[in-house]
């Protein structure tokens, strides 16, 4: 494996890995009275400097054609809706759950390349599918007969697709060819955009009023949004959408190991076997394909013995 895929795999594993920490910062927000709309709107607007810096730091440049800025104003209400369901899920079930369920979206990155681009689904993708969808319907419903909300899974599911309609974007448009600082400004730009909608809707801001809530705004806009945008776009430009996607595999596990460690949320063995399913369905894809290599080469060692004939 060259160079550049190697800092590709790290960047999506680093991506992953801060934007499983959303549930870290954004909860005691929640909790200390902070409505979602306002959080995330601190958290890109708090966000966008930072980006700023970075590129000044490297000498790059805001300057896109109108083409490539009306894709960006797409793919940034794409990902702040993608960022507003989220954060809007975790008032109807545990942030672990929630960041779990949000796993689907390689599979659904997969489906869209393949429908849109003619990427091959392969059987292993097809039975990893299966094997996701089987573990969300175990954490759809506990041990106890009790459901997860409704409206929070579907609040999930739609984070999920425009999270994926987002990384399918970036790497198939002339998104693809702008330097990703540049790309991570403008969608965090337009995102903030979404959030600031909602709160003229809601006509109620709510601002950060303590150091410690300023503290935790100014966390969310660095790790789980300035870096993991950052390495997300990065990574996508070097090994592709699909295996970025897949990468996502630490996210529900920093967000269940975050869920359990900080915030005493409990897991069943139904949950146990859910996540198992979702996580095992996932990591398949991603190793698929070396997989399918060795596979290929055990079978050259036994090679077919030809059928005489009399």
């Amino acid at each position: 494996m060259d160079t550049r895929k190697v800092t590709g795999y790290a960047l999506g594993f680093i991506a992953a890995a801060t934007y499983g920490l959303n549930p870290l910062f954004a909860l005691p927000l929640m909790s200390g009275g902070m409505n979602t709309p306002s959080i995330l709107f601190f958290r890109y607007l708090l966000a966008i400097p930072i980006v700023a810096v970075m590129m000044a730091a490297r000498g790059k440049s805001l300057r896109v054609s109108r083409r490539q800025l009306s894709l960006l104003f797409v793919f940034g209400l794409l990902v702040g809706l993608s960022s507003l369901t989220l954060f809007e899920s975790y008032r109807y079930m545990d942030a672990g759950i929630a960041s779990t369920l949000l796993f689907v979206y390689p599979l659904m990155v997969a489906i869209l390349m393949a429908a849109f681009f003619h990427e091959r689904i392969t059987s292993l993708t097809i039975f990893c599918l299966a094997a996701a969808l089987t573990g969300i319907l175990l954490l759809y419903k506990g041990e106890g007969g009790q459901t997860l909300s409704l409206a929070g899974t579907m609040l999930v599911m739609a984070s999920a697709l425009s999270y994926a309609l987002y990384i399918v974007g970036v790497n198939r448009t002339q998104l693809a060819r702008i330097p990703t600082l540049t790309v991570t400004f403008y969608i965090l730009l337009f995102g903030m955009l979404v959030f600031g909608i909602d709160l003229l809707m809601a006509g109620t801001v709510t601002v950060p009023h303590t150091p410690a809530q300023w503290g935790g705004a100014a966390a969310l806009a660095l790790l789980p949004t300035a870096v993991s945008f950052f390495c997300t776009t990065l990574a996508i430009t070097r090994i592709g959408s699909t295996p970025t996607a897949i990468l996502g595999a630490m996210e529900p596990v920093t967000a269940v190991i975050i869920g359990i460690t900080v915030f005493g949320e409990q897991l069943t063995m139904r949950d146990i076997i859910g996540l198992f399913l979702i996580l095992a369905a996932v990591t398949l894809v991603i190793i698929g394909g070396s997989i399918s290599v060795h596979l290929t080469a055990i079978r050259r060692l036994f090679p077919k013995s030809r059928r005489k004939t009399s």
